[in-house]
């Protein structure tokens, strides 16, 4: 299929060594130098190889159209990514390592620590594959590096083999999705597409086609400071409070620790404190929206009966909409999951759809019009110094990619 191994993980490597960590604590777009940076060069990238309206704009989205090859009307899709990494880990200085031909078994780091089988069943998996990890000590980045040199890859044989087939492409590449704001900017308008991927999943094979639903609660708890000399019958210790609120929170249900498959969650995540005032940031979670509110009226009555117990103490609970379940929108265009399927069948490959315990920019991009899955990249243990990326199944990401752009080429045709 003209795709160049080598020159898909070299883009890899190079990509993942530029830092591009998400920050939270800013109202920055992008919140990182370093998302600028790596758009910077891929929009150079793009242009050299011929896309003539690769841009960076304003926002630090990267856009460009892979013109078509083929005449008529033909839809038009677009494939995206995203430059962030998560803030959970370490995302600097990333040193990758490729293990070539892994033979099994658990996979030391530099850092002294393993990647074992123990942790990553995925692994057994993989053998005889080419491996990608860190030192032990950062983020690979995979998530979702992986995704943009897979479309890198697909643009460049795309735009090396006009004789292949297919409408007009557009690409994106997004910034800041690891903390909810991948959308923020984006334009269905400029996007033109009549359906979306998002590369940006796991083990190969695998089409997403729902996601959790998602809100964040900031709960912040208004204590009375003192010197504790004198705190006798005058202080309230904000950040015992939180500590308190936390500890309330159900640990054997309703948490990430004790839930699976379909189950939603409230995950506390984040918390800032002094004695006079603290924050707590949850994440709620779960495949049907309405049980959303249902968690929010739980959080907030377990605020009133903090505040009960302690009258002096004040707490606010203020719920923040992240995005919504991918399958509320895609249930209303089949076609965009149905020809990824399509695409691995005639590969010959198994696939499977499946609900993601996590969100995407598709998720939000769905809801504003544009129907957007999310395809299997070769993505493990994200948001971990143990994080790996499988070469393979980014190849084999690439392979799909390219025939499902000819199936929608024939839907124009037909």
């Amino acid at each position: 299929m003209h795709i160049q191994r080598q020159r898909l993980l070299d883009r890899f490597l190079q990509y993942t060594r530029i830092g591009t960590t998400a920050d939270p604590n800013t109202q920055d777009y992008p919140s990182s130098r370093g998302q600028w940076l790596l758009g910077e060069i891929l929009t150079k990238q793009l242009k050299e190889m011929g896309i003539l309206d690769a841009e960076q704009d304003h926002y630090g989205l990267v856009w460009g159209t892979i013109p078509a090859t083929v005449d008529g009307p033909v839809p038009t899709i677009l494939f995206n990514a995203h430059l962030d990494t998560s803030p959970e880990a370490p995302g600097d200085h990333c040193k990758p390592q490729v293990i070539e031909n892994y033979q099994g078994g658990d996979i030391p780091l530099l850092s002294g620590d393993s990647i074992r089988i123990s942790e990553s069943p995925e692994l057994e998996q993989l053998i005889g594959k080419t491996l990608v990890t860190t030192d032990g000590k950062t983020l690979l980045g995979a998530d979702d590096k992986a995704g943009v040199a897979a479309i890198m890859e697909l643009a460049n044989v795309l735009m090396e083999h006009p004789h292949i087939p297919h409408g007009p492409i557009r690409i994106l590449f997004t910034c800041d999705e690891e903390i909810g704001r991948g959308t923020r900017h984006f334009d269905l308008a400029k996007a033109g597409a009549i359906a979306g991927y998002t590369l940006d999943g796991g083990a190969s094979g695998t089409i997403d086609v729902e996601t959790f639903s998602a809100d964040l609660a900031t709960i912040t708890f208004h204590g009375i400071n003192t010197h504790p000399s004198v705190g006798k019958g005058k202080m309230v210790n904000a950040l015992r409070a939180a500590c308190r609120f936390v500890a309330n929170l159900p640990l054997d249900h309703l948490a990430p620790e004790s839930t699976s498959q379909r189950e939603g969650f409230l995950h506390p995540y984040v918390l800032h404190s002094s004695v006079s005032e603290a924050s707590v940031q949850i994440l709620l979670r779960d495949f049907e929206t309405a049980k959303l509110d249902e968690y929010a009226q739980y959080l907030k009555q377990l605020a009133q009966d903090a505040m009960q117990d302690e009258p002096r103490l004040r707490i606010d609970v203020q719920i923040e909409e992240q995005y919504r379940n991918l399958g509320d929108k895609l249930c209303e265009f089949p076609l965009a999951a149905d020809l990824a399927e399509q695409a691995y069948k005639r590969l010959d490959r198994p696939c499977k759809r499946d609900a993601i315990r996590g969100g995407s920019d598709g998720s939000l991009m769905s809801h504003l019009g544009l129907p957007t899955p999310n395809l299997s990249v070769g993505q493990y243990n994200i948001h971990s110094v143990k994080e790996f990326a499988c070469l393979d199944e980014m190849l084999a990401a690439v392979e799909h990619a390219l025939v499902l752009t000819q199936l929608w080429s024939d839907q124009g045709r037909v």
